[in-house]
């Protein structure tokens, strides 16, 4: 079995794994959402310090199958660096406890990865990568080989979209409200540009879309108008 952490951002969560079957029989997660609601984002510092209060609580619960671990994950890359450290601190005490090996993890591949657990992958293929703080095009042609074809130059959409549910005074996180409000709403109302439209490289890039949106709120008076 192999115990994996994930302390990237707001989230504290523990997962163990049946190595032969890439069964799942424990997994917990406890959510910051709340608590940096009040911010309109994640303050680092304070999700630090829920990492290091949540965490203990999660492996209390997860003790009974210690017996049997084989390995320790953690998330290693990329993610906030305070926040990180608290859940490496605790992979590597747990590691030399047991005397098992410690596999750091790139958070990003382990979504990738998630889309072949249960199932043989279907390779080489092209994956559009979209997380709070990534926006991607990765080939892949081997769970070992992957290439980026294309990032964001500025803005990743999770951030677009919580920055811009802040201007809108819609609370956080953003994608989900925005998602919901867009569905209701009218697409033609506003005529936002298209960004690098006139651009041959290959990227994505939000600032200038968010920049118009928040002069499209300024522009009728407030937030108010917008929703």
């Amino acid at each position: 079995m192999i115990l994996s952490i994930e302390s990237s951002c707001d989230d504290s969560s523990i997962a163990i794994t049946k190595i032969e079957n890439n069964e799942l029989i424990f997994h917990k997660k406890i959510s910051q959402e709340k608590e940096h609601a009040n911010y309109g984002g994640v303050v680092p510092e304070l999700a630090s310090r829920l990492h290091a209060i949540d965490l203990p609580k999660i492996l209390e619960d997860a003790k009974p199958y210690f017996n049997e671990l084989q390995a320790i994950a953690v998330t290693n890359q990329p993610g906030l660096s305070v926040t990180l450290l608290e859940g490496i601190a605790m992979a590597k005490a747990l590691a030399v406890s047991k005397d098992i090996p410690l596999i750091p993890v790139h958070h990003l591949k382990g979504h990738i990865y998630s889309l072949f657990i249960g199932k043989e992958a279907i390779l080489p293929l092209l994956v559009l990568l979209i997380s709070g703080g990534h926006t991607q095009v990765i080939r892949v042609e081997s769970l070992e080989k992957m290439e980026i074809l294309a990032t964001s130059i500025d803005d990743s959409v999770g951030e677009s979209f919580d920055k811009t549910a802040k201007m809108m005074g819609l609370g956080y996180p953003g994608g989900p409200i925005i998602e919901k409000l867009a569905r209701e709403g009218d697409e033609n109302r506003f005529d936002f540009p298209i960004p690098l439209r006139n651009s041959k490289e290959i990227a994505f890039s939000l600032s200038g879309l968010k920049n118009a949106v928040r002069l499209a709120i300024e522009g009728l008076g407030g937030a108010d108008e917008m929703s």
